[in-house]
């Protein structure tokens, strides 16, 4: 089975999920990437069900519209009983990397608002120790320096995210990204809280001291499903 087809079917299950769990007349909170675009997919089935979605990127908002699913401002809503994305990296305890598509700023604010964040993945992202995949950083842009000294001084690598034509990366929120190489990061709600404390950071892409409660993990003998405890 490829990484496509298991994603397809993470994001299916993750709509079966939704639709099993959460009362009709909802608003759902959507995250940003291949595999929340599956879920996208696969939840446009059922979207008379709900009364729409927060989106956590400019790109999930078109995919969702493209559905015909209306999409709210944050703003105009007092909560969200689920929050469903991806992940680049998960660990035992529903700690996560994510940003790998940019969105992290936003993908964090809505996560912080659920009632419960399922996370969907396929096998390959389930780790021991996070740091393998570059930890991205959203930094306001002169801050960009500042900060990669003090990335440098833990031992990691700042790389700044560029696009195809050699310029930096702007996120939808007008600032630029540090992707982090090297780290081994044995304690990531005490990391995550250690960089988003820095000047000029916008947001790290550690999903520790809010991670996932839920995990629907994609293999070929099907989808696991884990649950974490959060003490």
């Amino acid at each position: 089975m490829t990484q496509d087809e298991l994603k397809q079917r993470v994001g299916q299950a993750a709509a079966d999920y939704v639709y099993a769990n959460v009362p009709e007349g909802a608003v759902i909170g959507v995250g940003t990437g291949s595999t929340a675009n599956c879920f996208i997919d696969a939840l446009a089935a059922h979207k008379g069900r709900y009364r729409g979605a927060v989106s956590s990127s400019l790109a999930t908002t078109a995919r969702l519209q493209s559905h015909g699913i209306k999409v709210f401002d944050l703003n105009e809503i007092d909560g969200l009983p689920v929050y469903v994305d991806g992940a680049d990296e998960i660990d035992a305890h529903g700690a996560m990397i994510k940003g790998g598509g940019g969105a992290l700023t936003r993908e964090k604010i809505v996560a912080s608002v659920a009632d419960r964040f399922v996370c969907i993945a396929d096998a390959s992202k389930r780790v021991g120790v996070l740091g393998a995949f570059p930890l991205p950083i959203e930094v306001v842009p002169m801050a960009r320096t500042a900060v990669g000294r003090r990335v440098a001084a833990l031992g990691g690598v700042p790389v700044l995210r560029v696009q195809k034509d050699g310029s930096p990366y702007i996120t939808d929120n007008g600032n630029e990204i540090l992707d982090v190489k090297g780290l081994h990061i044995n304690d990531p709600r005490t990391l995550e809280a250690h960089v988003n404390a820095w000047p000029g950071v916008v947001t790290v892409g550690l999903f520790a001291v809010r991670g996932a409660d839920l995990c629907l993990l994609g293999g070929e003998a099907g989808v696991e499903r884990i649950e974490y405890t959060k003490g």
